[in-house]
């Protein structure tokens, strides 16, 4: 150990990056990373009169929360967290202290990401794109767009689905979901058309002459057509309308069929039912995709937007 570093650093500190080094291998970069966060731990300690390593629990929540109030995201304090964890186990170890303070501390829940979605237009444009497309495979395409998007199927359901899952009469698909739970989903009056024209054509995607009962059959292994094989056609699709094929995916039209029936006014427990969540908390995150779309919406439609982007002239406010 050098002198700079036992002269910058706490002792338990210093001592606790040495045990990375030299009996966990760990890497320069990961020893780094954990000498700042344990630096920036070390100065919030010093301006309470306490050493880094006799804090107790109230310390490290105060620590915490003023972490995440002073605008760190969640993920850079749980790795905050991860640090003081580790720190903490090895004074315990190595006799520094009789306790571990970190013990009964909650990590911070990581930031759910926004789901990824399309806009109403272009899903239109899939669809539309879709049906340009002759032949069985044309109206089996049209079959999953319509399904994932007007009914929003996960495709391990899609996949999975068997001809006797479904209600023609009733319009209604007999849905197994995570978990085993199963929902009853509504087919929409454009999907039970091209269910409608698929059906027609399915024989012809049957392996040998032995209908084993899958709605989408293949000739594949498996005997039915697979996850793999739908996300490559709908990125192919994708393609042929203009758009990166990175944004298309099953669950994004999932995700569209979600955001867009909420923009319209569809209540959350009804969504959650379409959806098949097992609690609500999973569906209320399209509430949040949703606000940040009123608002783009807002500044790109709304006359006082329109006029606040402009300088001078008849845009100009009265003078006074």
């Amino acid at each position: 150990m050098s002198a700079s570093r036992a002269e910058a650093l706490p002792a338990a500190i210093d001592a606790f990056l040495d045990m990375l080094a030299a009996e966990r291998g760990a890497a320069a970069n990961t020893v780094d990373a954990y000498r700042r966060d344990l630096v920036r731990w070390a100065g919030y300690c010093a301006a309470r009169g306490l050493a880094p390593e006799g804090a107790g629990s109230g310390e490290l929540r105060e620590y915490l929360g003023e972490l995440h109030g002073g605008g760190y995201a969640r993920r850079s304090a749980q790795r905050h967290l991860s640090a003081l964890r580790q720190f903490h186990r090895f004074l315990v170890l190595d006799g520094w202290r009789g306790e571990d303070p970190t013990a009964r501390l909650d990590a911070p829940k990581a930031d759910r990401p926004l789901p990824r979605t399309l806009a109403e237009d272009e899903v239109d444009a899939l669809i539309t794109a879709a049906h340009e497309l002759e032949g069985p495979a044309g109206r089996r395409l049209v079959c999953l767009v319509e399904l994932l998007y007007g009914s929003g199927l996960r495709v391990s359901e899609l996949v999975g689905l068997r001809l006797e899952q479904l209600d023609l009469a009733d319009a209604i698909l007999h849905v197994t979901g995570k978990g085993g739970r199963a929902r009853l989903v509504p087919i929409g009056g454009q999907a039970l058309a091209a269910l409608d024209r698929y059906l027609a054509v399915r024989g012809g995607f049957l392996a040998a002459a032995v209908d084993h009962g899958w709605l989408f059959p293949s000739r594949a292994r498996q005997g039915y057509l697979t996850r793999q094989r739908i996300v490559q056609l709908l990125k192919a699709l994708a393609v042929e309308v203009g758009l990166a094929p990175e944004r298309v995916s099953p669950h994004v039209l999932r995700h569209a069929f979600a955001t867009h029936l909420l923009a319209r006014g569809m209540d959350l427990r009804v969504l959650q039912t379409l959806l098949g969540h097992a609690d609500i908390a999973t569906t209320e995150i399209y509430t949040h995709l949703d606000r940040s779309q009123l608002r783009a919406t807002v500044d790109a439609c709304h006359p006082l937007a329109r006029r606040g982007g402009a300088t001078g002239g008849d845009n100009a406010g009265p003078a006074g």
